[in-house]
């Protein structure tokens, strides 16, 4: 790690050498700036080598139990030392070595002397890599699924609270139809949940690569146990328990199918194509002042224009899942490249892609749920959208009213139009405000449903089954979808920069 950096030193240096690489040293804003700690320590180095540590552990105790020569001392001296690690001591083995699985065999077995025979016998250096990537992609998801749960949630509650809010739906961001807030919010939601479930999905399908050899054939282990192939399969059974997976690949190469990959990274950049979608919604909605993201009291909005107030979470929301839905090109490239069984032009993408991914979509989880907690409405904004487009849209009733009083419904159109374009040139070319109401009230022809002018202009009348809909889309396909996340689900996110 220092050797790297061209620093060096031990003990009380150590902290001194940490702040100048924070200070003269690229670091990842995925990491410096953004991502939870619980994430970020899921793909940091002491993650990864404890659990390298521990697999080796695993596969020690296994040997054990199946009857080769491993003795309950040695098991004994690597439990007691799968914290400790030497990082440094690592880094200067890997820089003689030029092998980073050995490196760290020899650093565990300098504190592990009784115990150095037996680490990683029989194994490959995928063993640990693959295993522990695993691991890290299972525990990303867990740690994920319940950011997410939480976002549909504050949602399903914004959705539930304006299901009957008219405002105006958008087609080619055009004014159409009316929907209510709570429903378009509803669309966001369905996405959501196809998120969940896929993430779900992602999870439960993962198996562990296992004990499989260097070309996943278990040679090593057959000869280690003297050709008995049920001991093969305990083992490899056994270690797959200890690791906390149901089942292992029963074929791989010397490394677990890349397309695992694909299907992982797959999902986490399908979600960040429906968080920007969500996002762009709402800054869209930001610029007609309709809605708003939370906006705290002493932010500023620009250096220059200090009155503005710019969606800088939705922004940054997009900015990043930009970057997640990219991040998806590395596993189908890297799948698509492995030769045979296997081939290392694998390992410095996936180093990179793999923790990126989940880091990425960790922080647009936990900003979009800041974001969903303090949603602003405006509804008088939105009331006055509506006054704006409403007689238009209102014709097509006003002429089935005048039918219904006995007016004819050819001459009724003719009216309508030559009123609406009239009223449509006060708007384009005076820049005046929709009158077409007031010309139908001034118009002696429409005298006959002047009394009920504000029945058929009541905005809840166009809005169809939207409060119907969003009340039994969160009754029957969401709130079901948060029950296991329910002792999780009241956590609140503070955003920090």
């Amino acid at each position: 790690m220092y050797a790297r950096s061209g620093l060096s030193g031990t003990g009380g240096d150590t902290q001194l050498m940490v702040a100048v690489c924070t200070a003269v040293c690229y670091r990842s804003p995925l990491v410096s700036r953004y991502a939870s700690k619980e994430m970020a320590y899921n793909f940091s180095d002491r993650k990864k080598f404890t659990t390298w540590r521990k697999l080796w552990i695993y596969l020690a105790k296994a040997e054990k139990a199946l009857g080769l020569l491993v003795t309950d001392a040695q098991v004994t001296e690597m439990e007691s030392h799968a914290e400790d690690i030497d990082f440094a001591m690592a880094a200067e083995e890997e820089s003689k070595l030029r092998h980073d699985v050995m490196a760290h065999v020899h650093t565990f077995a300098h504190c592990c002397p009784t115990a150095a025979p037996i680490i990683h016998l029989g194994a490959t250096s995928c063993y640990v890599g693959d295993n522990t990537d695993l691991i890290l992609l299972r525990d990303g998801f867990d740690i994920l699924l319940p950011k997410l749960a939480r976002v549909i949630d504050r949602l399903s509650n914004f959705a539930e609270k304006y299901a009957g809010l008219p405002t105006l739906g958008f087609t080619h961001y055009q004014p159409a139809q009316l929907t209510t807030v709570g429903k378009r919010a509803c669309l966001w939601l369905q996405d959501l949940a196809m998120d969940m479930r896929n993430l779900q999905r992602a999870r439960e399908d993962l198996r562990f690569r296992g004990v499989k050899g260097t070309t996943g054939t278990q040679a090593s282990f057959l000869q280690l146990f003297q050709g008995d192939h049920d001991k093969v399969e305990d083992l490899d059974r056994m270690v797959t328990e200890m690791a906390g997976f149901k089942k292992a690949y029963m074929v791989t190469g010397q490394t677990y199918s890349r397309k695992v990959d694909i299907d992982s990274l797959s999902h986490l950049a399908s979600m960040g194509a429906t968080i920007h979608k969500i996002c762009t919604d709402i800054r869209l909605l930001a610029n007609l002042k309709e809605i708003e993201e939370p906006f705290e009291k002493e932010q500023i909005g620009s250096s220059a224009m200090a009155y503005k107030r710019n969606p800088m979470r939705c922004e940054r929301c997009c900015s990043l899942a930009r970057h997640l839905i990219a991040l998806l090109a590395d596993p189908l490239q890297t799948a698509s490249v492995q030769w045979l069984e296997r081939t290392l032009d694998d390992s410095a993408n996936r180093r990179i892609s793999l923790p990126e991914s989940f880091l990425t979509a960790d922080i647009i989880l936990s900003t979009l749920q800041n974001i969903t907690e303090g949603l602003v409405v405006y509804p008088k904004v939105i009331e006055r959208h509506i006054r704006h487009e409403l007689p238009f849209m209102a014709t097509e009733n006003i002429i089935m009213a005048m039918v219904k009083a006995g007016g004819n419904r050819q001459d009724c159109h003719e009216k309508i139009r030559v009123l609406s374009q009239q009223a449509a040139n006060v708007v384009k070319q005076e820049g005046g405000d929709n009158d077409l109401l007031a010309r139908v009230q001034a118009d002696p022809y429409f005298a006959p449903i002047l009394g009920h002018l504000d029945n058929i202009l009541d905005p809840k009348t166009f809005i169809g089954r939207a409060p119907q809909q969003v009340a039994r889309f969160l009754s029957e396909e969401v709130r079901p979808l948060l029950e296991p996340y329910k002792a999780e689900i009241d956590v609140k996110f503070e955003l920090e920069l």
